[in-house]
């Protein structure tokens, strides 16, 4: 009975098999493979993996690394099926100006942080402001009634450093620490690009909070939302796999 979800980011391939594709279910296996690798995904991987019914997955890196994928999905005997966002889904109306144009990730993410609100209070969800920490950031913004109503992209971590490096002489300096008041390089480049994400997500907290009347709910996960870990400002609940639970919720919801 066993379920499998797959994210496919732009630098990283994220995979769990769960119990069953319902939320809540029990975590078997997971892990995550650089994108260069993914070749190696059953023979280094799911090889010794119980044999999963069924999947769904969400996949941002393209066609041509999902049919790579696929490829190695064909040693089992489900199809595969990819998430693609639609205008309504799980409780969740997608406010966006082309809904099939949001990126699948952030709908299994938003869906997830919906999710997590309704359990926080069933009786009268708050407003949630979902953010995923990655190659690049989302910080994306779910009413009281459940509509998405819009968020923000922004260069990750490694892209700001890497922009730096690249438009700035003398600037390839050892990573730093998270300062007040930075006295070398390499501090005041980690502190800059945490206070820029740190206050692009204090901004989307003060507009939800101001558009909604009721303090909103800040769900935060990514594979590099550690480096936030110093922003103690910010109340924050940290989610390890809120996509997956996205993806479990949306699973549930369509059976095969």
């Amino acid at each position: 009975m066993s379920f499998l979800v797959i994210d496919i980011g732009n630098t990283r391939l994220k995979w769990g098999v769960y119990a069953q594709g319902v939320p809540h279910a029990e975590l078997l296996a997971h892990g995550a493979v650089v994108l260069e690798d993914i070749d190696d995904l059953w023979v280094q991987h799911w090889r010794a993996l119980p044999a999963p019914l069924s999947m769904l997955g969400c996949v941002v890196a393209g066609d041509a690394i999902k049919r790579r994928v696929e490829e190695q999905l064909a040693h089992w005997s489900f199809k595969p099926r990819w998430l693609v966002s639609s205008a309504q889904a799980a409780g969740v109306i997608n406010g966006y100006e082309h809904p099939a144009r949001l990126g699948a990730d952030r709908w299994a993410a938003i869906i997830g942080a919906r999710q997590r609100a309704v359990q926080f209070n069933p009786q009268s969800p708050p407003p949630v402001l979902a953010v995923m920490v990655g190659t690049a950031v989302t910080v994306d913004a779910v009413d009281v009634e459940g509509r998405f109503l819009g968020g923000l992209i922004l260069p990750g971590f490694g892209l700001m450093y890497r922009a730096l490096e690249s438009g700035t002489a003398g600037l390839k300096v050892p990573t730093g620490e998270v300062k007040d008041f930075p006295t070398n390089t390499s501090d005041a480049l980690m502190s800059g690009g945490t206070d820029a994400i740190a206050g692009a997500i204090e901004r989307s907290l003060r507009r939800l909070r101001l558009h909604e009347g009721r303090d909103p709910l800040l769900i935060m996960s990514g594979g590099a939302v550690s480096r936030l870990s110093h922003v103690t400002e910010l109340a924050v609940h940290v989610v390890e796999n809120l996509i997956f639970e996205g993806l479990l919720v949306l699973a549930a919801q369509r059976p095969d």
